[in-house]
């Protein structure tokens, strides 16, 4: 039987009445405090070993893979490269320094179709981290129907293997921001469980906390199985189309200025106040808490996409449409080509329906639907070629066979 006096710690020396615990272990007694220590140092280790494991690239860097997926939108893709750099470098960070930096969480205002999600994609894919995507029109207030917040970070984790450190260091893009405001002239006495409701609970994991995240969705209920999720280093990118916006900002740069015929001037000089001239307090007006917009201290605009834009969209990035369509006809040894017309056409369907990039596979889809169907079929066929009309639906595709014949 060990000695009472030899029942000390062999790690710090300490004795069992200077300790809380004394555990005996296969080699002598170990006190709690030294446990607490050493599995702190083991947590440190994680964290920095999980940190390494995201590509640090430098903001240059990020920008120039941007501009391989995404068109346009330059000051926007500088904007996010540097918010991410210095979010993944502040995970880097000694804690043991007095300087304790924040989070860089980012809000993107831009019309539908400008690349907003497909920005914050893209930028997750490049760093390797997990992504996710949460629809802000579809959370409601805890106790509704509708989802939880929590359900955003049950996603990520799933998108992260259910490995919660990986997790936390993740991503999350929430669309339609913009849905769930507060609108200053709502007079109704119901209670706003899917606006200031869902502000407040959304503010709680931006900014930074604990959740308990039930595993198997939905409601939390005292019997589901649960899981701890720490959000302080998740980076949170939040967007939305903020429609009416510009009017806003518009009363804002016109308040005191003098009427009659002044205002006439003012009127008639065409001035046009754009969406990168928004300042904090238009946010507010529009119906966003201060206290969220304050914890998206980096505000970047995306600019509606021109016909030129949505062309280049079609055809240079590595993932474009029609490369993409090509390769699938490329698979049954048929060649593909867009005419120049084809591709205006398509770009001007998409500027008439308001609904930017994000319609331009679709619009495809319809047009080249009668050519996927056919030609797998077609054992003549060498070449497609896409017109116009066929984009506007009064013609067929052109087949040509082998010699460059034209074959219908």
């Amino acid at each position: 039987m060990a000695n009472k006096q030899q029942e000390i710690c062999f790690l710090c020396g300490k004795t069992k009445s200077e300790v809380n615990q004394l555990l005996k272990g296969k080699f002598g007694y170990v006190c709690d405090a030294c446990i607490h220590e050493a599995n702190e140092v083991l947590k440190e280790q994680e964290e920095e070993e999980i940190s390494e494991n995201v590509q640090l690239a430098t903001p240059s860097q990020i920008k120039s893979h941007l501009d391989q997926y995404v068109i346009g939108q330059d000051e926007a893709k500088k904007t996010l490269s540097v918010a991410v750099y210095n979010h993944y470098k502040r995970l880097r960070q000694n804690k043991k320094l007095d300087v304790e930096i924040q989070k860089s969480n980012i809000l993107m205002i831009g019309s539908t179709g400008s690349g907003k999600t497909y920005l914050a994609q893209s930028l997750a894919k490049f760093l390797g981290v997990p992504f996710a995507i949460a629809d802000a029109t579809t959370l409601t207030e805890a106790g509704y129907v509708g989802d939880d917040v929590e359900n955003i970070l049950l996603t990520l984790l799933q998108n992260a293997d259910f490995d919660n450190k990986l997790a936390e260091k993740g991503i999350i893009y929430i669309d339609e921001i913009d849905k769930i405001t507060r609108k200053s002239d709502n007079v109704s006495t119901t209670r706003d469980v899917g606006g200031e409701g869902v502000q407040q609970s959304l503010l709680k994991i931006i900014e930074g906390t604990v959740s308990r995240v039930p595993l198997s969705g939905g409601r939390k209920h005292p019997q589901a199985e649960c899981v701890d999720i720490d959000t302080s280093n998740i980076l949170f990118i939040c967007g939305g189309a903020f429609s009416g916006l510009e009017k806003i900002i518009e009363q804002r740069n016109n308040k005191g200025k003098s009427i009659g015929f002044n205002a006439d001037i003012e009127k008639s000089s065409g001035q046009i106040f754009h969406l990168n001239d928004v300042q904090q307090k238009d946010l507010v007006k529009y119906g966003l808490m201060p206290e969220l917009i304050g914890r998206l201290p980096v505000i970047t605009t995306l600019n509606p996409l021109s016909e030129d834009d949505l062309i280049k969209i079609l055809t240079e990035p590595k993932n474009a449409l029609t490369k993409q369509y090509q390769e699938l006809l490329d698979m049954d040894s048929v060649k593909l080509e867009f005419e120049e017309d084809a591709l205006k056409r398509i770009a001007e369907l998409a500027i008439k329906k308001e609904i930017g990039a994000r319609g331009l596979r679709s619009i495809i889809e319809k047009a080249m639907q009668n050519v996927m169907f056919s030609i797998p079929d077609r054992t003549d066929a060498k070449k497609v070629v896409v017109t116009s009309g066929v984009i506007e639906g009064t013609e067929e595709a052109v087949v040509y066979g082998n010699k460059n014949k034209k074959i219908a």
